[in-house]
């Protein structure tokens, strides 16, 4: 019996195209001179050697090497040099710098951030801070607020970033009344490149490929022509048929629509370019490219205009195989409910575009930015196994696609004024639209019957879902900085914002039903186009019947509206003390309207959630040398619902394929930080910093498992309190090492490592009491609250080291990157059982850089090899030494090659 068989009919042509992530050249930090991006700020980027530090760049400008033309040495400014952030900042934050991203080869910056003290990444894309979860933390894009694509969470992934549209990121940890008051773990800001000072023209190639995919084995589904660009081409559309019943305001089903028409509109739905999985002898090798270009001109005296437009495309393959179980425990006895082998196959391809227009003139300056991300995933997936709850061997096949989208249009502006700058005033506008679009998500089952799959719609289960979101932000904010004019260094900064969040949510089920009894025998074993053919529709072997669940469990509308003000006072106590005391006011209202996608009358839902705040804030900093200080910091922030989790109708997560239903008892979380932080900077760019932390939280939100009504599903609940702490190291450090060895000559070594450990727990005291959704009073807290239990997706441990080799001179660069997270609770267990525990482990990368010259032009080649220690994805539940592998397989290693050249 073949369980992955190969499907003939269709054939499929897919033409890799050779591409490369765009990427940009920065010089490094060094002892010379450091290359951190604090907010808001420019950078200084090295067109000839991308390796070499300020100081030797320079140095190279003004004394060109003999027989070598002066212009090949010349250092091509695109910003401004700014000293290192890190002494600039009055907070305890980490920065990653265009120098960061091209070290490491990240590609986004989900990627990037967990390269960061206590940082951690789930899921590939939503950002833990200290073992915070992505509701404790927020993200920012030249510091305005950004929506979200994803239907259960109201914070953005940041795997839609690219690193090829960025110049940095911030993380900070430490709370800043000119920050939104929903902070926890950190607020991630990241600042898209701004305009250069000198025109320039880049290219870029490259490809690459995965062991466990790249001329392996994997599905695929033919869908549409333009799959490999990650737009469909209309073939994937919602057919007219089934839009015109849609608008009736009835459920399509034959009681309220005739038998012919059940019939034509079942017809309509796409086929064979849908439904039939094959199995492809061969992966393609991912594949990108890109290019960047700027130009700048004087405008007068004292003015200068710019612009800067990136532009990208990748297409990358990744083949998973590996085991899904599901069990409970009878004591200390493990049984199974299902125990299956998955085979997947997912085709990512990512557009990307920045277009930046900039005007300076005197101590002004004003800029408008567009950002455009489109990001498809083509999935492909089949499992087979025992399902000893349906009683048979089964095996279900899935075809899929999700296609995410932002745009984001900002204008801002800062203005100085006053003869030593003053008073400064910051202001920004911003749009932002973020949409998920999941056409056609298709699945069938099949039982096997004396060795053969049969699909018989009576007995077993067929869906094909559309859904979408819909997420809108707009937002406006203005800061003010005014040095007062008193002998003592003191600045009064104050400042307002709003923002306007609005999103809706919709989805629709249905199902290809055998209603007359079971299907012919011969039918059973048709291969899926043939199954759902025209002919079997008009024979009425199945008929199309939508089960999308009414008053409210499959639509929503959500907003939230948030306007702060704040004022804070910056200053010199003494010589060598200085302090940051602010207080930001914050009005907010949140609502949830689930609302019954058949009549579109709203269903009742929970009541706003109508707050104001005074959340003060406090920073410290003393100079106990000259290049040594303490930092201490406290203050208190919120953190909201999600809108999803306050809906109270049961709802499937399309990522987890797990039951949820939404609680509208839910209120904000209210916490209380502390943050202690010595720093020692013995070198620009090189520092040790240690720290400890410690937050109280009150009314966090957890999710709990219930089971009712024979089903077990996923809510959410505000426990009474929990805490988190722990400590934070952290060394970046450059090394001379001299060996007599010609081949050595010009090398330094290049080191830096972070560990942060972190313990939480939730508590629960005997009288504590909780309001779970279904539930008319609050109940005792322990019936759904673990005492003592960690937070979920919180690590102990969280380790990163790069080691590395850099030759300024030969504009050599290669770094070894280590990552470990120790195990962390994906997910809640049902009564009685265990949680689910994911355990990310030791990952290790390699990357090469070299840059070097063909007659005049330069040239960049870049290697990365990923997962070197192979490292496999295990998320598993656990008792008296017997594991359920929820989920478990082998990501492979992966590698990259790119070719990059400047004009």
């Amino acid at each position: 019996m073949t369980r992955y068989p190969t499907r003939s009919g269709l054939s499929v042509a897919i033409t890799a195209l050779l591409t490369c992530q765009s990427a940009w050249a920065q010089q490094p930090e060094s002892p010379g001179g450091s290359a951190g991006v604090p907010p808001q700020a420019t950078i200084v980027y090295a067109t000839v050697a991308q390796a070499a530090p300020a100081s030797a760049a320079q140095q190279a400008a003004s004394e060109p090497a003999s027989g070598q033309p002066a212009q090949l040495d010349a250092v091509e400014v695109r910003g401004e040099y700014i000293p290192e952030p890190m002494l600039q900042t009055a907070e305890v934050a980490s920065f990653i710098t265009r120098e960061d991203f091209e070290r490491t080869g990240d590609g986004d910056a989900a990627e990037a951030l967990q390269r960061v003290s206590g940082v951690s990444i789930v899921g590939d894309k939503f950002v833990y801070v200290r073992g915070l979860g992505e509701r404790y933390s927020s993200a920012l894009l030249n510091g305005s607020p950004l929506p979200s694509p994803e239907p259960m969470q109201r914070v953005i992934p940041l795997d839609l970033f690219p690193s090829e549209v960025l110049q940095g990121m911030t993380v900070q940890k430490t709370y800043s009344v000119k920050y939104p008051g929903e902070f926890g773990g950190g607020v991630v800001d990241l600042q898209s490149l701004t305009i250069p000072d000198e025109p320039f023209l880049k290219f870029s190639v490259g490809g690459g490929g995965n062991s466990a995919t790249t001329g392996e084995k994997g599905l695929t589904y033919y869908g549409s022509e333009d799959d490999w660009w990650g737009y469909d081409d209309g073939t994937r559309k919602m057919p007219r048929e089934l839009q015109d019943a849609i608008a009736t305001g009835q459920r399509v089903d034959l009681g309220n629509f005739s038998r012919e028409d059940i019939r034509r509109i079942g017809r309509s739905f796409q086929n064979a370019n849908l439904n039939v999985l094959q199995e492809k002898d061969s992966i393609d090798p991912d594949a990108n490219f890109g290019f960047s270009a700027g130009w700048s001109a004087e405008m007068g005296d004292d003015a200068r205009m710019g612009v800067i437009a990136v532009a990208g495309f990748e297409n990358e393959w990744r083949t998973r195989f590996g085991d899904q179980e599901q069990g409970f425990f009878v004591g200390d006895v493990l049984e199974y409910d299902s125990d299956y082998e998955f085979l997947s196959t997912h085709n990512n391809a990512r557009v990307n575009a920045l277009l930046g227009i900039g005007y300076e003139w005197g101590r002004h300056r004003i800029g408008l930015n567009t950002l455009y991300v489109h990001d498809t995933i083509k999935e492909a997936r089949s499992r087979a196994g025992v399902d000893n709850l349906a009683g048979f061997e089964a095996r279900d096949d899935y075809t899929e696609w999700f296609e995410r989208e932002m745009l984001n249009h900002q204008l801002s502006g800062s203005h100085a004024f006053g003869e030593y700058d003053d008073l400064k005033v910051e202001w920004r506008a911003a749009v932002a639209r973020a949409t998920r679009d999941v056409p056609y998500e298709k699945g069938i089952r099949y039982e096997n019957v004396d060795g053969y799959w049969a699909h018989d719609a009576s007995r077993v289960q067929n869906y094909t879902r559309f859904s979408a979101v819909e997420d809108e932000v707009a937002s406006g904010g203005v800061d003010l900085t005014w040095r007062l004019p008193v002998e003592r260094d003191l600045t009064l900064s104050t400042g307002a914002s709003y923002m306007d969040n609005d999103r809706g949510a919709w989805s629709r089920e249905f199902r290809f039903l055998a209603l007359d009894g079971p299907l012919p025998f011969y039918n059973r074993y048709q291969r899926p186009d043939y199954l759902f053919s025209d002919y079997n529709l008009s024979q009425d072997l199945l008929r199309l019947r939508e089960t999308t669940g009414s008053f409210g469990a499959a639509a929503y509308d959500a907003t939230l509206k948030v306007l702060g003000a704040y004022a804070q006072l910056e200053g010199e106590i003494t010589p060598n003390l200085r302090a940051t005391l602010g207080v930001r006011y914050e009005d907010a209202t949140q609502a949830v309207h689930p609302y019954d996608i058949f009549t579109g009358v709203r269903q009742p839902g929970p009541e706003p959630l109508r707050n104001d705040y005074f959340l003060p804030a406090l920073t410290v900093t003393w100079n106990i040398a000259e290049n040594r200080q303490l930092r201490f910091g406290a203050s208190q922030t919120i953190a909201r619902p999600q809108f999803r989790e306050m809906a109270p109708q049961q709802y499937t997560d399309p990522d987890s394929d797990r039951l949820f239903t939404g609680n509208p008892f839910l209120v904000d979380s209210e916490l209380t930080n502390f943050d202690a932080r010595y720093e020692w900077f013995f070198g620009s760019g090189e520092y040790f910093t240690a720290g400890l932390f410690y937050k109280l939280i009150d009314n966090p939100i957890e999710s709990n498992v219930n089971f009712a009504g024979g089903t077990t599903f996923q809510s959410f609940l505000n426990a009474p309190e929990a805490t988190v702490y722990g400590a934070e190291l952290e060394f970046k450090k450059y090394f001379d090492a001299e060996f007599q060895a010609d081949w050595w000559t010009g090398n330094r070594l290049y080191l830096a490592t972070n560990y942060t450990w972190t313990d939480s727990e939730v508590n629960a005291d005997e009288d504590d009491t909780v309001q779970p959704y279904g539930f008319a009073t609050p109940v005792a807290a322990r019936l759904f609250v673990r005492d003592g239990s960690v937070l979920q997706g919180q690590s102990e441990h969280i380790a990163n080291l790069q080691f590395g080799i850099e030759n300024e001179g030969s504009g050599l660069q290669a770094t070894l990157i280590a990552n470990y997270v120790s195990e962390r609770v994906s997910a809640r267990g049902r009564p009685g059982q265990p949680d689910y525990v994911e355990e990310p482990g030791l990952t290790m990368d390699f990357v090469l850089r070299k840059t070097m010259r063909f007659g005049e032009q330069p040239l960049t080649i870049g290697f990365a090899a990923r997962n070197l220690l192979d490292t496999e994805f295990h998320e598993y539940q656990e008792r008296a030494g017997q594991k359920v592998n929820i989920l478990r397989y082998d990501p492979g290693v992966s590698y990259s090659v790119s070719l990059s050249t400047e004009f």
